[in-house]
C-alpha cells in the first residue's frame, strides 16, 4: 500500500521564489491512492477485472464463494478449497446475541442501512478487536445477510429464523429474509448479482475502508465506516430510486413524456452515469440479463425507459458520453427476486463485504497511514483582535 499523494495544484515562480494556489475540483479524481492486486476498473474499456478475470465471465461460471476465496486467497478454488470455505462460513451463520439485542431496540422506521451498521458496530465492540484477520472477514461475510434478515423480519413482527447449513450465501439471505426456499433462479440470479458487485476498484467505500485501516484500528471499525460510505446516495444509496423512478413513469406510454420533462427541467435520472465508466458498465449488461426473472410489465417498461432516455440523453445532451450503470438493472434484479427497496442498498453492502475486507487485509499486510494534504486557500496573515475590542 502506497501513501495517498495528492498531486499539487501549486506553482513555482522560478524567479521569485513564491508558490502560487490553484484552487482544483477536489474528490482525488486521478489521484493514485493505493496499489492492489484485488480489482481493476477500465473505465474507457467497458471493463472490470477481478485478479485477472473479467467479471463478466466470473458472473456467469462461479459463486459468491468462489469469488471470496479468489479475493481472500488470491486464486479461485479447487473444489476442496471451496468446500473447505463453505464449512467456514457455514460454521459462523449464527446471530451474535449482541448484535440481535442492538436490533431490537431499533424503531421498525429505521433504514436497514442504519441498522446493518449499528448491529455491526455493537458486536465488533464485543467480539472484533486487534489486528483484522481473515477469521473475521469470513465472520463477517457469514453474518452480514443474518443481520439484515433478522431485521426485516423484526420490523414486520417475525422471529429471526436460523440459518440452513446446506444452503449458500445467496440462498440463505432470501431464506432467512421470507421463510421458505427460494427458487433456484432467484437464487441464482442474486447469487450472480452479488459477485458482479463483490469488489470495485478504489470506490468511496473501498477508500474508507483503508483510510480507517491505515490507522492500525480494527476490522469492524474500518467496516462500519464503509457502510456509512456506501449509505450516500452518490455511492450506494440509489439502486431503489431506480425502482422509484420508474413506478413514476408507470407505463410505457408516458415514459416518453415523463424522460423528456425531467431532463429539459434539471432533474435526474436514476441509473445513468458513473464517475469511471466512459462507456456501459459491464455489470448492466450481465444485469440486464438477469432481469428477465422480472414480471413482463416491469421488465418492458425497464427496457424502453433504458432506450428512450439514452436516445434522449444523447439528444438533449450531446457529448456527455452517459449510460447506463450498475444501478438501473440491479433494481429491477433485486425486486424480482423478492427484496423490498429499502434492503437493496444492504444487499450490496453484503456483496461487497468481501471486496471491503479483503482491502482491509491487503492494507494492513502492507499499512502505511493514508495522510493526503489538501489546499488552503483561506487568509495567510489575519489580524487577531481581543474579544471586548471586536464589533458585532
Amino acid at each position: 500500500m502506497a501513501v495517498l499523494e495528492v498531486n499539487s495544484s501549486n506553482t513555482k515562480n522560478e524567479a521569485s521564489g513564491l508558490t502560487t494556489v490553484k484552487q482544483n475540483r477536489g474528490g482525488l479524481e486521478g489521484v493514485v491512492a493505493a496499489t492492489t492486486a484485488l480489482s481493476k476498473v477500465e473505465g474507457a474499456a467497458g471493463r472490470l477485472i477481478y485478479r485477472g478475470y473479467s467479471v463478466r465471465d466470473l458472473a456467469h461460471t462461479t459463486t459468491f464463494e468462489e469469488i471470496a476465496h479468489l479475493l481472500w486467497f488470491g486464486h479461485l478454488p479447487n473444489r476442496a478449497e471451496l468446500s473447505d470455505l463453505k464449512a467456514r462460513l457455514a460454521a459462523e451463520r449464527t446471530l451474535p446475541e449482541v448484535a440481535l439485542a442492538a436490533l431490537r431496540i431499533l424503531p421498525p422506521e429505521t433504514a436497514p442501512m442504519d441498522a446493518l451498521r449499528t448491529a455491526i458496530s455493537a458486536w465488533g465492540a464485543c467480539a472484533i478487536q486487534n489486528k483484522p484477520t481473515l477469521e473475521q472477514a469470513i465472520a463477517l461475510t457469514a453474518r452480514f445477510p443474518l443481520i439484515l434478515a433478522a431485521f426485516y423480519r423484526l420490523r414486520i413482527g417475525l422471529d429471526p429464523l436460523d440459518a440452513r447449513p446446506e444452503l449458500g450465501n445467496a440462498a440463505n439471505y432470501l431464506y432467512l429474509m421470507h421463510g421458505r426456499m427460494p427458487a433456484e433462479e432467484f437464487v441464482r440470479a442474486l447469487d450472480s448479482y452479488m459477485v458482479m458487485l463483490s469488489d470495485h476498484g478504489m470506490n468511496a467505500s473501498t477508500f474508507t475502508a483503508r483510510v480507517v485501516a491505515s490507522t492500525e484500528s480494527d476490522m469492524a471499525s474500518a467496516i462500519v465506516a464503509a457502510i456509512g460510505a456506501l449509505k450516500g446516495p452518490l455511492h450506494g444509496g440509489a439502486p431503489s430510486k431506480v425502482l422509484d423512478m420508474l413506478r413514476a413513469i408507470g407505463t410505457i406510454e408516458q415514459s416518453e413524456e415523463w424522460l423528456r420533462d425531467t431532463i429539459t427541467g434539471g432533474g435526474r435520472l436514476m441509473g445513468f452515469g458513473h464517475r469511471i465508466y466512459k462507456t456501459t458498465d459491464p455489470r448492466s449488461e450481465e444485469l440486464k440479463e438477469l432481469a428477465r426473472l422480472a414480471n413482463s410489465h416491469d421488465l418492458a417498461l425497464a427496457k424502453h425507459v433504458e432506450e428512450r432516455a439514452l436516445a434522449l440523453l444523447d439528444e438533449l445532451k450531446p457529448g456527455h458520453e452517459i449510460h447506463t450503470n450498475v444501478e438501473f438493472y440491479s433494481s429491477v434484479v433485486l425486486d424480482a427476486v423478492g427484496l423490498p427497496g429499502d434492503f437493496f442498498t444492504p444487499t450490496f453492502a453484503a456483496s461487497r463485504i468481501i471486496g471491503w475486507t479483503a482491502h482491509v487485509l491487503e492494507q494492513s499486510a502492507n499499512n502505511r497511514l493514508i495522510r493526503p494534504n489538501s489546499d488552503y486557500i483561506g487568509p495567510l496573515q489575519a489580524h487577531f483582535v481581543p474579544i471586548d475590542e471586536r464589533s458585532n
